[in-house]
Order: C-alpha cells, then structure tokens, then sequence
C-alpha cells in the first residue's frame, strides 16, 4: 500500500475519531496489521501526533502492530476456562504449532493468542478458530481442529451439501440478470457485479449457489474490506437497509428468479446471508 492509497482511506473516513478507527481498520484489512510506516502516514494526513495513533492502535484487541498469521487461534484461560484445563490446551496448541503464545508461524499460517474471557464460561475450556468457537476443549481435538482450519472451517461440498443450492438473480434497481452464463463457478453460471473499495474498481463474480462462497474477482480483496457493489448494466449500488446481523455491515440484495430476495453482507469474508423467497424487493 502506498502514501497516495493511505492518503485516500484517510479522506474516506475522514480524521475524527471514529474515522481514524474506521482508518486503521481499513488499514489492518490490507496489509493483516499496522505498519509504522502506514501509521505515520495516517499521523501526517490526519494532523494527530504519532503518541495519539498508537495509543488508539494499542488500546483495542482487534488492531496488531505486528503481522498475523491467515489463521488466529484464541484459547481462553479465563478462571472458568483455566480450572477446567485452559493452560492444558494453550500448551497442547503451542507444542503442535511450535510456537509461544502471541507469536506466529514462520509460515504465516497461524497466530496463537491467550486471552482473558471468550464469553462462553459454562462450555469451557473454549477455543477460538478463525471465528469458530469449540467448547469443552480437550487435548486430543486440538490436532484436529488444527487440521480442519488448514483446509478452511467454511468449506462446503457443494455437492453433496443439501444446503447448497443454485440461484439465479438480478438487479435490484433495473432488474436486469446479473447470471454470467460465459463463465463457471462451482460447476454453475456466477453471479456478475463491479465492486470497488478503496482505489480499486473492477469486475467480481460470485458464486450462484446459496451456501458457497467462492469468489472471484479482478483485484485481490482485502479481508475484512467493506465492498460497494453495483450492478453491471445499470450501474447502481445495490445497497440496503438492513445491515448484517454477524458483522453489522450494510447488506446487498439481489432479486431471485421466480420471486424472493437473497442478501448477502457487504463485508469480505463475513458469512452473513439471507434469503426470502416468499418476498420482494423493498428499497
């Protein structure tokens, strides 16, 4: 990420404090973490000492200074978790991993943290997997779930998942098919829009089948990156009122064929989805 693009996040967001920590989130989706570099940009841009931007970078969890692994692994060790064995499994990750807690595979692939409260005390001892939670934890499952993270928690066989299931949709605004039948993706016709974030404006296609999430696009999409997706043929945003019930980012609905509306989150990598076949449209 250069000067110019951070520069472009900043003037987004604007630089009170609730745009500096959409800034840094914005930021940490890019790049995994906050580099000095990016915050000293950020501190210039926003005219706020350097002391500032780092205090607010520190004071909450969800931001890191240092570079995360594509897998976080949280165990808890609160009181509940720890008289029930927390320590025991934070040991048994470490060992499986080779690594301490707060540190991160040479590989990228994992960050370990321990932390505090998870907020599930009657299922401890809890583990947290890229979201996932695993409740009354014991040494012999860590290896397994270890192994089920490497190949993706949200992975789906579509085919032979009853839950996924084929749709075709349009437009919202012009109602115009949004199918591209000159392309496949898990086996089905996608689902063409433009997205943009950021700079970057270009086509995205996504999967048909409701319960995949199989994406592809023209530019790399950030996690955890709030896309503005627009229809191709009349160019309008499709957006919303609801927001994400998992996320609270704003929802993007599209219209099925034969009646029905299907919703899915705006944010990359959030699960959030809706489906309402016995409605339309309402904007």
């Amino acid at each position: 990420m250069t000067a110019e693009e951070i520069s472009a996040i900043v003037e987004k967001n604007g630089p009170a404090q609730g745009g500096l920590i959409a800034i840094l989130q914005e930021i940490q989706a890019r790049y995994g973490y906050l580099p000095e570099d990016a915050l000293r940009v950020v501190a210039q841009e926003t005219g706020r000492s350097l002391v500032d931007i780092y205090g607010v970078a520190t004071f909450y969890r969800a931001f890191s200074l240092e570079p995360r692994g594509k897998h976080l692994i949280s165990v808890c060790l609160g009181t509940a978790c720890h008289v029930r064995g927390g320590p025991t499994i934070a040991e048994e990750v470490e060992r499986q991993l080779g690594i301490r807690a707060g540190e991160t595979t040479a590989d990228r692939e994992f960050t370990l943290e321990t932390v505090n409260c998870l907020g599930a005390c009657a299922l401890g001892p809890v583990v947290v997997a890229d979201g996932h939670y695993f409740a009354r934890m014991k040494t012999s499952m860590v290896k397994e779930i270890l192994d089920k993270v490497r190949i993706g928690l949200d992975r789906v066989e579509v085919d032979t998942d009853q839950r996924v299931f084929p749709v075709e949709v349009s437009c919202a605004r012009c109602n115009h098919s949004l199918m591209d039948p000159r392309h496949v993706i898990d086996g089905h016709p996608p689902i063409r829009v433009t997205a943009s974030f950021g700079n970057k404006h270009g086509w995205m296609m996504l999967s048909s089948l409701y319960g995949s999430y199989e994406v592809a696009s023209e530019y790399e999409i950030p996690p955890d990156t709030i896309i503005h997706i627009f229809c191709p043929h009349c160019h309008a945003e499709l957006i919303g009122s609801s927001k994400c019930g998992e996320c609270g980012a704003p929802m993007v609905p599209m219209i099925v064929r034969g009646g029905g509306v299907v919703q899915i989150c705006s944010r990359r990598g959030c699960k959030g989805h809706l489906l309402d076949l016995g409605g339309a449209a309402s904007e």
